[in-house]
């Protein structure tokens, strides 16, 4: 045994510092662009004097708060969040699914250091006449210690590693995506809902002077001033005004429906709690970050960045297949037919075995599994650049959409207004009987037209805002709300 102890040394030595086949993974470069769009943004938006209407300025180079949603200064909707992120089950299978991960990897680190089992055993036996002279009977007590150890010469155990702690960080990029796409979702909920009910409140408003104007021409029908078309033409634009209020409220229920499912409530258990526009404060402060920063911020961009480093590792591990592999093992124990003898002189028994397989034909299989581990990786490579053109076309469209959204609700402002006036003056004119009908009617219906437009106008810039933060990444890296296991850290397992 003495003799041997050099040996196992060695050999353990040889497996520690043995070298690493296969290649190693560098973090792709950021691209090579200046910004995000081909004209530069303009200094700042258009402003409009109505809510949600102030000018809103780009400023590079900006970080980006981890609550985001805070600076919309609603104390709804900030506590909905905080509901949503302590009860979506989403977010509770992906905490589940980086635990996994994690796990995993711990199972698989252990690999790298010697198996040992204790192997006790108890067995009766009867000897054989013809081999003893004699039948005998008698009980055979064993106690053997085994240990075993896989050599990781050329680092495939390494590399197997190394490709499930790049699946634990894509997991843990994907909580982060998971986290980025509940919070966004509550957000652009409730900005939906606040323009649901702006909208709902305009059409009651517009049924109520329709109304109005009915009772009128059935009053001016009554004494000869209007014909019987007029009432009629009248009463069917009040009918399609009616008509346009149940689909409105049908949306606002189920926009109810999908805040309580983000909360990870049931849709009866709706808690009554309302947005408004009025409520909602437009962040007048927009971030841009520097696009060279976007591929560390963006948590899908990061996720396809760990799946291209884990399928790297593969084509390492593929490779060391394909090479000696290198196996050592020993027993150590004694036997005896009393128990009480087990640990006397003489008992003791002992085994030093090392072993290597070679692969000398296999059909080509490890030759295609290896192959079959750079298309992976080409594959994964081709995904993350995917993603990455994804990302900046993300931010660029939404750039754009907040200069658009800015400009369309100043002139949406100035529409309504015009027509507001329009309809005032008709109303007035056909009293007097200085126009017809139709072109009563007329007003009416541009002016329902532009009122509901102005709302939907205003809620695009909430929603495009919050479509900025998500597009930028969401502030993950600030958040103060991380939870214990997403902090990349391990802890103590039992």
């Amino acid at each position: 045994m003495r003799r041997a102890g050099p040996v196992i040394a060695t050999l353990v030595a040889v497996g520690l510092s043995g070298c690493t086949v296969g290649p190693d993974f560098l973090r792709p470069a950021p691209p090579d662009v200046e910004g995000y769009t081909a004209e530069p943004l303009p200094a700042q938006t258009a402003s409009a004097d109505v809510g949600g209407g102030a000018a809103q300025k780009f400023i590079t180079g900006q970080d980006i708060p981890g609550q985001w949603w805070e600076l919309f200064h609603s104390k709804p909707l900030t506590d909905l969040v905080g509901e949503a992120l302590r009860a979506n089950p989403d977010l509770a299978a992906a905490h589940a699914a980086l635990r996994q991960a994690r796990e995993n990897l711990y199972a698989q680190e252990g690999t790298q250091y010697p198996e040992v089992d204790a192997n006790p055993s108890i067995a009766r036996e009867r000897t054989s006449k013809v081999a003893t002279g004699g039948a005998e009977k008698f009980t055979l007590f064993n106690a053997t210690v085994s240990v075993s150890y896989v050599l990781d010469v050329f680092g495939g155990i390494r590399r197997q590693i190394e490709s499930l702690e790049a699946q634990a960080e894509n997991q843990r990029f994907e909580l982060e995506a998971a986290y980025l796409t509940v919070t966004t979702n509550v957000v652009t909920a409730a900005i939906q809902e606040a323009s649901l009910r702006a909208q709902i409140a305009a059409t009651r408003d517009i049924i109520k002077a329709e109304s109005e104007q009915l009772s009128v021409l059935q009053q001016q029908f009554g004494l000869g001033g209007v014909a019987k078309s007029d009432v009629l033409q009248q009463e069917a634009t009040l009918r399609q005004a009616q008509a346009t209020l149940p689909p409105l409220q049908k949306q606002l229920a189920q926009i109810r429906n999908q805040l309580s499912a983000l909360a990870g409530r049931f849709p009866s258990q709706d808690r009554g709690d309302r947005f408004e526009l009025a409520d909602l404060k437009l962040p007048e402060d927009l971030p841009v970050s520097l696009p060279s920063k976007l591929v560390d911020q963006r948590p899908d961009v990061r996720a396809a960045e760990a799946t291209m480093h884990s399928a790297s590792a593969q084509i390492g591990v593929a490779r060391a297949n394909q090479l000696p592999q290198f196996t050592l093992s020993a027993d150590f124990g004694a036997e005896a037919t009393q128990l009480s003898s087990l640990a006397t002189p003489g008992t003791a028994a002992w085994t030093v075995a090392a072993a290597l397989a070679q692969p000398l034909f296999d059909a080509g299989q490890r030759r295609h599994l290896k192959r079959a581990a750079v298309a992976a990786f080409d594959q994964a490579n081709a995904q993350y650049q995917s993603t990455v053109l994804t990302a900046f076309q993300n931010v660029a469209d939404t750039l754009r959409a907040l200069e658009s959204d800015a400009d369309a609700l100043k002139a949406q402002l100035e529409a309504e207004r015009s027509a507001a006036n329009s309809l005032e003056i008709a109303r007035e004119q056909f009293k007097v009987g200085a126009i017809s009908y139709p072109s009563l009617l007329n007003a009416q219906e541009t002016y329902l037209r532009v009122r509901i437009d102005l709302v939907q106008a205003q809620a695009a810039r909430y929603a495009d805002t919050a479509a900025l933060f998500q597009a930028l990444g969401g502030g993950w890296w600030n958040r103060s709300d991380v939870a214990a296991d997403n902090s990349g850290k391990r802890r103590t397992h039992n």
